[in-house]
């Protein structure tokens, strides 16, 4: 038991689980009805390539005290692999911290993840840490200003009706009246990482308050774009370092034979918070945010044992101004207002939301497209952007370095997005998701109440890729330049139609449009997909029955977005040419076929569609 006397904190040892947390006369903040390894925990899901997935809790073999004095302690708990350990235990050394310091009401948990040259391959898809906390007491969830709202118990959903998949459920007699008839699934509360530095729970009596706080993403895979969970069944707070939720195997770690490697996830900070009685049990959650950005300015911080986990003074920082050239929208170069730029790993263009071994870095570039990016741990590096209004992934294709306390002033980049000719149409606005597509009503009897008056969240709303077939009954979707507006008349996510008795078939989308006339050489479609999942697109102009397509991704995406509520996976931009001699004056058709229909879920969700003209001829 550690106890800095705001907090006490219960370790089992060697193993260094979390077997209870003591605050606020709270005798224990977890869910002591739970084994004891089954309260407070890291875990790994992993795999031999090949095997079967394996769910691992990760158990200390060896417990070492690494710091103590009347400021701080520091805790140890560590695990060393060998081949004796192989098919039963994930081939890695791992040591997990905890630290405790005075006056601060709550502790910090980090880990050390290494492997060794010479160890076996081996994949991985996920890394987190897990809180399972009192069903008794912690019944109110809060994940931003707009998310928040009492939750259903683990007994709710248990006695629910299940749904389309197991993480669905619908309440139909949970404890609290006023959750009935509504849709319980984890997937509703995901949240992109660049937005999830803080969430929790809240218990009314006594108010008290549970909160992850996470002041940096350096150590999450996949970029800032990628979404996780917050929480999972009941009163369970989860802190997420690597999933493939949202991406697929895509972003799992997979590593070679042989191959050596380490990385820091955290740390994390664990904070408890408290209200008189009187007051207003949301004060939490104010007073949480205000120790988010207390974290998030104290970031890096100065106080862990770890030489693997360097102070600002030892980190360094790039900055530049990011311009853009498109000469069919401008001559001059634009600013890159509100660009994404990061630092990772040394990759091909767009590869860092596929990468998942090292730290990734980013900010957002001002209304002038200038950028500064602080505290980059040393190494090699690219630099990578992407800007919000244009399709494409900008790569620059210097290889930075970063020393302990260097500097590095980029010149001025200039990023030219895929390009071949004049905008004769476009649908939907290129900006890595498809919320700005029609997202239908949901079905009356299967809703978040949360959601109801949250039009920009709607696609959180279960079971709406079943509302395709219900409003496209006789023919599938068909959209007419310049008279469909994409907003009303695009559907959000190309799904397959459900005919009867869990029997699908794939549906054909048609573009309408008018060419005056065809000029001699390429037109080009470019064509950006927010996410995909175990999908084919085919393509083809003015023949439904094109064999082969003019166009196919072949099969692509093991994002489940559909089923996921949300608007995006991973990004792909497809640059296709498409021959003069299949366009024709007068009417054209474009025809959009996800051939694969084996599920409800198989599909694609557009970002952003372009037809250009051919460059010649055009200034």
């Amino acid at each position: 038991m550690l106890d800095n006397g705001i907090v006490q904190v219960n370790f089992s040892i060697p193993d260094g689980h979390v077997l209870g947390i003591n605050y606020n006369g709270i005798a224990d903040i977890l869910d002591d009805h739970n084994r004891r390894e089954d309260r407070g925990y890291w875990d790994v899901v992993w795999n031999e390539p090949g095997g079967p997935s394996i769910f691992e809790r990760i158990a200390g073999a060896n417990f070492t005290i690494l710091t103590q004095d009347e400021d701080q302690i520091e805790l140890s708990f560590s695990k060393i692999w060998d081949i004796s350990l192989r098919g039963k235990s994930v081939a890695l050394n791992i040591d997990k911290r905890y630290i405790l310091r005075r006056g601060i009401s709550g502790y910090y948990s980090y880990a050390v993840f290494e492997r060794l040259e010479g160890w076996p391959e081996v994949e991985i898809d996920q890394i987190r840490i897990v809180y399972k906390l009192r069903s008794d007491k912690f019944c109110y969830m809060a994940l931003s200003d707009e998310k928040q709202r009492i939750m259903p118990t683990m007994e709710d959903r248990i006695h629910g009706q299940p749904l389309a998949y197991p993480e669905a459920v619908l309440l139909t007699n949970p404890a609290n009246p006023q959750l009935r008839g509504e849709v319980d699934d984890k997937y509703q509360y995901s949240i992109e990482n660049e937005d999830n530095k803080v969430h929790g729970w809240i218990s009314p009596d006594p108010p008290v308050g549970f909160w992850i706080i996470t002041p940096s993403n350096e150590f999450r895979t996949a970029g800032p774009n990628k979404q996780d969970l917050t929480s999972h069944a009941g009163p369970i707070a989860l802190s997420m370092f690597v999933s493939t939720h949202y991406a697929g195997k895509d972003v799992g770690i997979n590593f070679e034979e042989g191959e050596p490697w380490k990385k820091v996830f955290g740390p994390i900070f664990v904070y408890l918070n408290s209200v008189s009685s009187q007051n207003n049990p949301r004060q939490l959650w104010e007073n949480a945010k205000e120790q988010m950005l207390s974290e998030v300015g104290s970031w890096p911080y100065n106080f862990t044992e770890s030489e693997d986990f360097l102070p600002s003074d030892q980190r360094g920082t790039v900055a530049g101004q990011l311009l853009v050239h498109d000469r069919y929208i401008n001559e001059e170069l634009m600013w890159a207002q509100s660009a994404y730029v990061g630092l990772a790993a040394p990759g091909e263009v767009g590869s860092w939301q596929r990468e998942s071994k090292g730290y990734q870095f980013w900010t957002q570039a001002d209304e002038n497209g200038r950028f500064i990016i602080k505290n980059i741990l040393p190494g090699e590096y690219n630099l990578y952007a992407w800007v919000p209004g244009f399709i494409g992934d900008y790569k620059n294709d210097t290889k930075i370095t970063i020393n302990p306390g260097g500097e590095v002033q980029m010149d001025v980049l200039v990023y030219e997005p895929p390009r071949h000719g004049p905008t004769l149409w476009e649908i939907g606005i290129p900006d890595r998701t498809a919320g700005e597509f029609y997202v239908p009503d949901p079905y009356p009897t299967l809703m978040n109440r949360l959601y109801s008056n949250q039009p920009t969240e709607k696609f959180r709303q279960y079971g709406l890729w079943e509302r395709y077939a219900d409003l496209y009954r006789e023919q599938d979707l068909v959209y007419t330049i310049n008279v469909s507006d994409y907003r009303k008349d695009w559907f959000y996510a190309h799904v397959t139609r459900n005919i009867n008795n869990r029997t699908y078939e794939a549906a054909t989308w048609k573009i309408v449009f008018e060419l005056e006339s065809v000029n001699i050489g390429n037109y080009t479609l470019q064509l950006a997909l927010a996410s995909a999942n175990e999908a084919d697109l085919e393509v083809r102009f003015n023949d439904a029955s094109a064999q082969p397509a003019h166009f196919l991704t072949g099969v692509i995406g093991r994002e489940n977005a559909i089923a996921r509520h949300g608007i995006h996976g991973l990004y792909r931009f497809y640059s296709i040419d498409v021959a003069s001699n299949v366009l024709q004056e007068g009417n054209n058709t474009i025809y959009l076929t996800q051939s694969r229909s084996t599920s409800p879920f198989q599909g694609v969700m557009y970002d952003y569609l372009r037809l250009e003209g051919p460059p010649e001829g055009y200034s």
